[in-house]
């Protein structure tokens, strides 16, 4: 009798484990597992979440660098908020400085370096081959690193952006403000490769229009009053070229030049405002933009910069200085615009 209910408890039991095992097997089949419906991450758009480093190497402080500097950051940060985290630079006018600047920026493996002028696009050139580089307020590219028939793209990791006005309607300026001006001094820095470009063209062009011209290179700032002296006293007007080294010393023209009431030309705003009468200028502010916007492509991967052209400002605007020219007893013509003095 024992044995026989251990025999239906064994045989119960044994019953049991198919049932659930069948019941088992049921669900399994009849209920599929959910599709995978999630994205995978390394197909989400390069430039998503993204973030990147960018090092700015500007050479001097002054309102045209200071304007295509800001200009810049705030076109990239339009095209990529929140992305661009940025180390801006400066080196107080000295090319030597510029190198320790991106030199530390290669170290630090930044993603693209804004070179703003020339002695910053030179340095930039020199410390690396990998890193993009984006020029800007940069005259001549061809000249600035020494490009023999320059095409107008540089090519490898270097393009940006030029601050190249049309020398020769520069030229045409002076004609139409000083028509009976003999002589003219053209005064800059030997040490800037494009300020020695600028000079030489716009000295043929004044010479075509019946002008005597004279070239007055100073070396730095240490000699800069001396040769202004020197232009200033055999010149009756004096033409200044975008030269960061003369926007840095405004103050010593204007001391010179206006108490003597020869008028100051130059090739930008900035120079004007501190020194001049009358330019024929971009907007550096503008031409940062059009820089940033390049940056931009260059770091999403929409734009391979080393078939990226130089890109040029295209809108020219005649300004003139209202409190220097009010000193001088000049009237400019109508179509020119006051400099904002403040």
């Amino acid at each position: 009798m024992k044995n026989l209910s251990k025999l239906t408890a064994l045989l119960s039991a044994a019953a049991m484990t198919l049932s659930l095992a069948a019941c088992s097997g049921g669900n399994a089949a009849s209920t599929p597992a959910p599709a995978d419906t999630s994205t995978p991450t390394d197909t989400a758009a390069p430039s998503e979440g993204a973030t990147y480093t960018v090092g700015i190497c500007q050479l001097v402080t002054h309102d045209a660098l200071d304007a295509a500097t800001q200009g810049f950051m705030d076109a990239l940060n339009e095209a990529l908020p929140g992305q661009v985290e940025f180390d801006v630079q400066n080196a107080a006018g000295d090319s030597n400085t510029c190198s320790t600047i991106v030199n530390s920026f290669v170290a630090d493996g930044v993603d693209l370096i804004l070179a703003n002028a020339t002695p910053a696009l030179q340095a930039a050139t020199a410390a690396t081959a990998d890193i993009p580089i984006l020029g800007t307020s940069v005259t001549e590219y061809g000249v600035a690193l020494n490009i023999q028939g320059f095409d107008g793209t540089v090519g490898g990791n270097v393009s940006g952006t030029s601050d190249l006005a049309p020398l020769d309607q520069q030229a045409a300026m002076i004609y139409e403000l000083f028509p009976d001006a003999e002589t003219v001094g053209l005064i800059y820095c030997s040490a800037e490769a494009n300020s020695q470009y600028q000079v030489d063209t716009v000295k043929a062009e004044l010479e075509k229009l019946g002008y005597t011209c004279e070239l007055y290179p100073f070396a730095d700032s240490n000699d800069a009053a001396a040769v202004t002296q020197t232009a200033c006293d055999a010149s009756d007007v004096i033409y200044l070229p975008t030269d960061n080294t003369v926007a840095s010393n405004t103050g010593i023209v204007d001391n010179i030049c206006q108490p003597a009431g020869v008028p100051v030309v130059a090739g930008e705003e900035g120079i004007v405002k501190g020194c001049g009468v009358a330019t024929l200028s971009i907007s550096y502010y503008d031409l940062g933009v059009t820089t940033g916007k390049m940056a931009a492509q260059i770091l999403t991967g929409e734009a391979d910069i080393s078939s990226m052209p130089i890109a040029y400002a295209e809108d020219f605007t005649p300004k003139y200085n209202p409190v220097i020219c009010e000193a001088l007893g000049l009237t400019m013509p109508e179509n020119y615009v006051a400099i904002d003095m403040e």
